[in-house]
């Protein structure tokens, strides 16, 4: 059996942090290894446990979840930052998303997606609550240049498409490998070709890209 992943959770309410504690435990792949009570506290016991995955809450004292999320991806890039607030509007969703952290999960319904998407992020994927992706998908729409994406997605081979549809589902390299029968280095190669060929710089504009083109419709 391969080590449980391990847990830092970062949230002010000890309440919450108790809670969120016993939830997690009780899977036997997953750890909670330290807690934190403010953003300040969570920078320094990432630095110091060193965990796979960052629950993180945004509003807290002397430093708030999204300068902590900064701070962590610049010192532990390998530690993953998963949200978790009762904040659903847009307002919230694209500075977390900028800041580095690679999910957003809705307080109301941590019990039945948290333990998911920790799991995802863990693995190198992304992870949204479900009326997130709309958001994304209109910021897409509003901002990039009509007739733009088609010249560009004309430019992809049908290997790159297929590559660019697993990454934007939230597949990790590795997975990706596996249904396509390649190595993960060449999965990453290819997703730098098609960062590159489409003139993106982030998952989460991959992510956009495939569902301004209409290429998850048949998975949502």
């Amino acid at each position: 059996m391969s080590n449980p992943i391990r847990i830092l959770l970062v949230d002010d309410h000890m309440v919450v942090r108790v809670g969120l504690k016993a939830l997690i435990n009780a899977e036997a792949d997953l750890c909670v290894v330290g807690e934190a009570g403010t953003g300040t506290e969570g920078v320094e016991q990432t630095r110091a446990l060193q965990p796979d995955v960052v629950v993180m809450d945004i509003a807290m004292p002397e430093m708030d979840g999204l300068e902590a999320t900064r701070r962590i991806r610049q010192e532990n890039p390998a530690a993953q930052v998963l949200i978790l607030t009762v904040h659903a509007q847009e307002r919230y969703l694209f500075p977390v998303l900028k800041a580095g952290a690679a999910g957003y999960v809705l307080k109301s319904t941590a019990d039945t997606e948290l333990l998911g998407a920790i799991r995802s992020v863990a693995q190198g994927g992304a992870f949204l609550y479900p009326s997130a992706t709309r958001m994304l998908l209109e910021d897409y729409l509003s901002q990039r240049p009509s007739g733009a994406t088609a010249d560009a997605y004309d430019s992809l081979s049908e290997r790159e498409r297929e590559v660019l549809k697993l990454i934007a589902l939230g597949h990790t390299a590795v997975q990706v490998g596996e249904q396509l029968a390649l190595s993960p280095k060449t999965v990453e190669t290819y997703r730098t070709r098609i960062m590159d060929k489409l003139l993106l710089s982030s998952r989460v504009d991959l992510v956009k890209y495939a569902l301004a083109r209409g290429l998850l419709v048949e998975y949502q």
